[in-house]
């Protein structure tokens, strides 16, 4: 029965890491903990199959874990499994130098966490069942010892005997090298029996290179009367096999206290060293595609910037991300998915020479070290050589799928002399690539650096924002064209700098989603806006409908039903008062999840608006399955009303299958009278823009909803 330990922080996620693990065997044993050093304390008396672990903790992180679980004899060769998100590669590399077996992105993919936890603990339970067999030989040995010790004095055809019943190979020689001793195991390897060796020389049995080896050793043993032990030997089997053997040599003594022999027992651990050899493989191959992974990449790097820093050990590591490679797997599946990345690898490989390296870095990133350079025209050569790769479709199946990819190239000597600074450099240029034109490449500049050091510096500054309070909301109004007056109000995040002013949202929430910091900012959301509804309702006989967005992340990494109705309930806000906005990536990305959490949170009394409708891959029909209350008109079509004709037929179909499916549409973006005026003739719903109302503080709004002056649509 596998014996699976789980440590993470957060409750959400050791609940899905059960249920993966549980799944893994019928019999299958899960333990879980919340605090690392809970989880050390149970492993001081309790024993575990494969430990997975997530990085980011309080008190220790993965790799500090890793390492004290490595720093224990009982521990120290259990499989590991570190879970990081996506950009935390830096924590990936202390993990493996901690000593992490292997590591997972997340989101976790059930299929590759199912594949690769039955590998190791494959692995696991060889492992075990050797060091068993050794365990009981050495016990053997070990209590064969004092009767050999008796025996040889009085009767060495006795000795002999209790030897012969050890499954390990032994033998006996004299000063000279003659064989005074051999056991049935050790003969068995010539064919022979035990008495057609005694006499001979130690060459005789063992060979020419072995036997003059092993008579320099025991001149050792004479000399000190000290035992040689945990030798490792190499010797090549009868029938032509490579052979891994641990011999030992101990001082035989004669009556006198004199060493009269040197005894050597070796025990055949072929078993261990390759189940060892094939955990160091796994730890530094990607188990999909068979490519070097981080770790192997990373050790490389190492190793050749250590080499040499003259120009003529100049060489490109090239980092290249496949384009919308998460649509493909969002569309068809992971198993699509996975045999893409197959073919992708057999191309990158076929665009290599000899002694350049391809790696699969995680997810759909790869690196490609290139070898003796003349400067970057070879780099830019290979470059071309992968993207002309990619323009052909490839085959999965009866499918025809287009993928290209971006490419980030560095130079070693000229960008960095040390491997950390190379990947961060890569990995700079290669977002540059992808940002300014995707199926491109972009080699490594100084201006990249400064960049990403400013991102950083706004990180710290962003995570400093929550503490200090430099958050704010804005409003903008939604108003009813039925009544011309305002019927909810959608909240917008802004930080208010203290250096820099307002800073907004589109500048800081892509790297809040990054830096992991997206959840505690959308709570903090959620709770100011339905609080400031719950004041707005107090003041008005209707209140006024407060619509928030949500993030998709969300759903993968957070509780959002919880979330919500947390503020809700804080705040004192009537459910009915709340419309949460989420875009058509949610529902095609977690669609059960999604489902579940959108009927319990409609029930409950929350309406649910869809955010630039128009934008994604779902239909009306799709979108039917939901509790969607609302569809809001993506801007890019409102603005190009009664200009384009195409623009205007799509958003008169969109009311007019929205209200055959009784949802009501709200159009964004509304910006001039004409885009208003059409938008009545169409029958819309509800409009808001900077034509009706820009983005107001609290205080303005409530201005205008107590001065009944709230029918904006009438004002000059």
């Amino acid at each position: 029965m596998p014996h699976i330990l789980i440590l993470d922080d957060r409750s959400t996620n050791r609940r899905v890491l059960e249920r993966m693990a549980a799944s893994i065997a019928p019999d299958t044993s899960v333990i879980s903990f919340s605090d690392p050093i809970l989880a050390l304390n149970w492993l001081d008396e309790n024993a575990a199959d494969i430990i997975i672990t997530d990085y980011k903790m309080p008190r220790l992180d993965g790799a500090e874990f890793t390492r004290r679980v490595r720093s224990k004899p009982d521990t120290a060769d259990i499989p590991i499994i570190v879970i990081t998100i996506h950009a935390d590669r830096e924590f990936r590399l202390l993990s493996l130098d901690a000593g992490a077996t292997d590591f997972l992105l997340s989101p976790i993919d059930p299929v590759e966490f199912s594949t690769r936890v039955r590998n190791l603990l494959a692995l696991r339970r060889h492992q075990v069942a050797t060091k068993q067999q050794i365990k009981r030989l050495r016990v053997d040995l070990e209590a064969s010892e004092k009767l050999r010790i008796d025996l040889m004095r009085e009767n060495r055809e006795a000795l002999a005997q209790v030897i012969d019943t050890l499954h390990a190979m032994i033998s006996a020689a004299d000063r000279h090298g003659q064989l005074v001793f051999v056991n049935v195991a050790q003969a068995s390897e010539l064919g022979k029996a035990p008495d057609d060796l005694v006499g001979l020389h130690v060459v005789d049995l063992f060979g020419t290179e072995r036997g003059n080896s092993s008579c320099q050793l025991d001149a050792d043993v004479f000399r000190t009367g000290k035992p040689i032990l945990g030798l490792k030997e190499t010797v090549n089997a009868a029938d032509g096999t490579l052979r891994y053997l641990s011999t030992t040599k101990a001082p035989l003594h004669d009556s006198d206290g004199n060493v009269s022999s040197v005894l050597t027992t070796s025990i055949d651990i072929t078993d261990q060293k390759m189940i060892e050899e094939r955990l160091l493989y796994l730890a530094q191959h990607d188990p999909l595609t068979e490519l070097p992974n981080r770790a192997f990449l990373s050790e490389r790097l190492r190793e050749r910037c250590g080499h040499g820093r003259r120009s003529e050990d100049a060489f490109a590591l090239h980092f290249l991300d496949l384009d919308r490679f998460k649509a493909v797997n969002d569309a068809l599946g992971h198993q699509v998915g996975d045999k893409l990345l197959i073919e992708v690898t057999k191309r990158l490989k076929a665009t290599l020479r000899e002694g350049d390296i391809v790696a699969r870095l995680g997810g759909d990133e790869f690196a490609i070290l290139q070898f003796d350079i003349k400067g970057p025209a070879a780099a830019s050569l290979l470059a071309t050589r992968v993207l002309d790769a990619f323009r052909k479709p490839f085959r999965i199946g009866k499918l025809s799928i287009t993928a290209g990819t971006s490419v980030g190239i560095t130079l070693f000597p000229r960008d960095a002399l040390d491997a950390d600074a190379l990947l961060r450099n890569a990995d700079l240029a290669m977002y540059r690539a992808k940002t300014s034109s995707r199926g491109g490449f972009s080699f490594f500049d100084q201006a990249m650096d400064a960049a990403a050091q400013r991102a950083l510096r706004l990180e710290g500054e962003l995570r400093r924002a929550l503490a200090r309070g430099e958050f704010e909301l804005a409003w903008q109004p939604q108003v009813s064209l039925r009544t011309g007056r305002i019927c909810g109000a959608e909240a917008l995040l802004r930080w208010n700098h203290p250096e820099r002013g307002v800073i907004m949202p589109t500048d800081f929430l892509g790297l809040a989603e990054e830096a992991g910091l997206i959840a505690p900012i959308t709570e903090w959301v959620l709770a100011a806006a339905c609080a400031q509804g719950a004041i707005w309702a107090n003041q008005q006989a209707e209140g006024v409908r407060i619509a928030v967005n949500l993030s998709p992340s969300l759903f993968v990494t957070r509780d959002v039903q919880r979330m919500i109705t947390e503020a809700i309930h804080l705040s004192g806000l009537s459910p009915t008062l709340l419309d949460v906005e989420i875009t058509e990536r949610i529902l095609l990305s977690k669609l059960n999840e999604a489902a579940a959490t959108l009927t319990a949170l409609r029930e409950l009394g929350v309406a649910f608006s869809i955010d630039d409708f128009g934008t994604g891959y779902s239909s009306l029909t799709f979108v039917r399955s939901f509790p969607i209350q609302r569809l809001k008109v993506d801007q890019t079509y409102i603005g190009r009303l009664g200009i384009d004709r195409a623009d205007t037929a799509i958003v008169a179909g969109i009311l007019h299958l929205a209200h055959g499916l009784n949802m009501q549409v709200v159009a964004e973006g509304v910006e001039t009278a004409s885009q208003l005026t059409c938008l009545q003739e169409m029958g819309c719903d509800e409009v808001q823009g900077f034509f009706v109302q820009e983005p107001i503080s609290a205080e303005t709004l409530t201005g205008i909803l107590q001065s009944n002056l709230s029918d904006l649509l009438s004002r000059e």
